[in-house]
């Protein structure tokens, strides 16, 4: 009994800290949406944001694109042997990789790489107090540091995403063609068959909130972060943890309201 009560404690802590820490990204997106007007502050550092956030992500976007595509055709293959025809594998492969496959393992890929950094880095500026120097300097540390970061995720995201998705595509019909005997013409027969313009743009769409929040979770814990070097790694840990199950959820509640 004592060990089910020590349960149910720990996933109520749990759960209340979960629910807190939304709670506290979701004041400091309105206080980032107030620090808008402040373009000196924050405009000088956003392109620099877009190549640490966007540029630098393209490589490992692209390497679990490029195997996701290859996987994606094979199993295509297997399943649909003698069932339906070969070219439905460019069906499969385009319509997973844009609507789901392409955006999600990128969002939670980089909710390792951006989110992780971002709050390591903020984090470490807490800790060091080097945001409380930029308050004495009269420095918004949110228009500073937080806006950059967060609009530079909106926009990154989903060029990565939409390079993910046509990567991924282009690795399915080299698999294809290489591994299962399907021309090129028959492989791109089965993705324009049911390929639909909203298709992209829901792709977009997802793409756009799953950057938003991983720099924004990001931004978040590595902005409340206490308790030096060890709050650090705590804050980083716990940002990826976060964003990756808003990702989640964001992934089911988009294919809820967009998809019906």
């Amino acid at each position: 009994m004592a060990s089910l009560n020590g349960y149910v404690e720990s996933l109520g802590r749990t759960a209340i800290s979960s629910v807190s820490a939304v709670g506290r990204t979701g004041f400091l997106g309105i206080d980032a949406l107030r620090a808008l007007r402040k373009v000196s502050l924050w405009a000088p550092h956003l392109l620099g944001q877009m190549a640490r956030v966007g540029v630098e992500s393209v490589p490992i976007a692209l390497f679990i694109a490029t195997f996701t595509g290859i996987v994606l055709a094979l199993q295509a293959s297997y399943t649909f042997t003698g069932a339906v025809p070969l070219y439905f594998v460019g069906t499969l492969v385009g319509k997973t990789m844009i609507l789901e496959l392409g955006p999600v393992l990128t969002g939670l890929a980089l909710s390792g790489r951006v989110g992780a950094n971002i709050a390591a880095e903020i984090g470490t500026m807490r800790v060091t107090e080097q945001i409380d120097a930029l308050e004495t300097l009269a420095y918004e540390p949110v228009a500073y540091l937080i806006v950059p970061r967060i609009l530079a995720g909106a926009i990154m995201f989903p060029m990565v995403v939409i390079l993910a998705d046509a990567i991924g595509i282009v690795a399915g019909l080299g698999a294809s063609m290489a591994l299962l005997d399907l021309s090129a013409p028959q492989f791109m027969r089965g993705v324009r068959l049911f390929f639909e313009p909203f298709d992209v743009q829901f792709s977009i769409i997802k793409s756009i909130t799953f950057g938003i929040t991983v720099t924004s979770v990001g931004c978040s814990f590595g902005f409340h972060t206490r308790g030096g070097a060890e709050g650090v790694g705590r804050a980083t840990t716990r940002a990826v943890v976060i964003s990756s199950m808003i990702i989640l959820v964001l992934d089911a509640f988009w294919a809820a309201v967009l998809l019906r």
